[in-house]
């Protein structure tokens, strides 16, 4: 084992290429022993990544056996999940790296807790955590597992609620910052989710933003019955509050976003509000935080994403929009202040993932198990 572990660590992985190997498994060449050490080594030269998906010198190679396993599984599914037309080959790094890992961590939580788990996903705008959780649902369900998901923009008031709340706080113009959301309806939610007998159907929140004119309300929830993982996810979900004082006079990082008297007494009024939401924060079983390695990504994110609408004859915000939009985000629950201290945080988060320009991982490890 010693000598694996040497071998790892002066393992270069630029110099080996796991997709070309993964697609000659998927096309029916099983990997030999030469090539499951060449994958475990890929493996331990990045200490962190293997710590957060439980991988050793010596239970590795039976765990990357297992996700050889589950990968030529999957593979006639692939066509199902929710991703631009392609074949399997362009995807191979991430399903190798992240989501099959992650859907193997997942079976086994659900599996040692042996009741609905609550697992939470944090990432803001950009970061593909919706598109994630759809990957998840997917890949459990061929697993063998019942997964949902729910967000916490299927929490929020009502719109006849939320007009009486703009009137009692005209800064809370745009749904999203904490304040605007049914904390109860999500408390419940959960607690039936965990309490259901077989075949007893749950109702998922549910919230269409076409209503009234983009202000969006409540719609039809979506019954579900047989839950095994619930896939929560939302901008702030598992943020918690921040030393007030530090609003007294504006950090460096924040500078550019959070100037005024009245933008630090909106951030200021927000983390209060903030301090509402940890009884729903306290139900989550596992928290999975997804963060750019920078977070001003997140605004290029969105106009990519606004410019694409545009360019297929959608409407969509305008660059100037966007600018305004993020930043009354990041006014109300700045990322440095609020997602940054997370990424250290193994007391309530299970997992990183921060996010390169391309969307790719940077890196992923667990803050509990991270190595220094």
């Amino acid at each position: 084992m010693a000598d694996l572990a040497e071998t790892a660590m002066n393992f270069a992985p630029g110099n080996f290429e796991i997709a070309p190997l993964l697609a000659t498994h998927l096309a029916g060449s099983p990997c030999d022993d030469a090539q499951l050490q060449q994958l475990l080594a890929w493996e331990l030269a990045d200490p962190r990544r293997a710590a957060a998906w439980g991988i050793t010198p010596v239970n590795g190679v039976a765990k990357l056996q297992e996700r050889l396993n589950w990968l030529h599984t999957l593979g006639p599914h692939h066509d199902a999940l929710p991703l631009p037309p392609g074949p399997i080959d362009r995807y191979l790094n991430l399903y190798w790296q992240l989501w099959l890992p992650l859907a193997l961590t997942l079976k086994q939580a659900r599996d040692e807790l042996n009741a609905p788990l609550i697992q939470g996903v944090l990432g803001g705008q950009g970061t593909g955590k919706t598109t994630l959780t759809l990957i998840l649902r997917h890949l459990l369900g061929v697993m063998g597992y019942k997964a949902v998901g729910l967000s916490i923009d299927d929490l929020y008031k009502t719109y006849r609620d939320r007009q009486q709340l703009i009137q009692s706080d005209p800064r809370l113009r745009w749904r999203g910052p904490p304040g605007t959301h049914d904390i109860d309806l999500g408390l419940v939610t959960i607690a039936h989710i965990r309490s259901a007998k077989a075949d007893e159907a749950v109702a998922l929140p549910r919230f269409d933003k076409s209503l009234h004119g983009g202000e969006g309300d409540r719609t039809e929830p979506e019954w579900v019955q047989d839950v095994d993982i619930l896939l929560f996810e939302g901008w702030f979900l598992g943020a918690r509050p921040v030393d007030p004082g530090c609003f007294d006079h504006a950090p460096a990082p924040i500078a550019t976003e959070i100037v005024t008297e009245a933008d630090r007494q909106f951030a200021r009024d927000m983390n209060a509000q903030l301090s509402t939401y940890l009884p729903l924060w306290d139900c989550l079983d596992r928290l999975m935080v997804l963060c750019p390695a920078d977070y001003r990504l997140s605004k290029q994110w969105r106009k990519d994403a606004e410019h694409q609408m545009k360019a297929q004859g959608k409407a969509g915000m305008s660059d100037t929009t966007i600018d305004e939009f993020v930043e009354y985000f990041w006014r109300a629950l700045h990322p440095e202040l609020f997602i940054t201290p997370l990424k250290q945080d193994g007391e309530h988060v299970n997992l990183v993932v921060e996010i390169e320009r391309d969307r790719t991982p940077k890196a992923i490890y667990s803050p509990a198990l991270a190595l220094t």
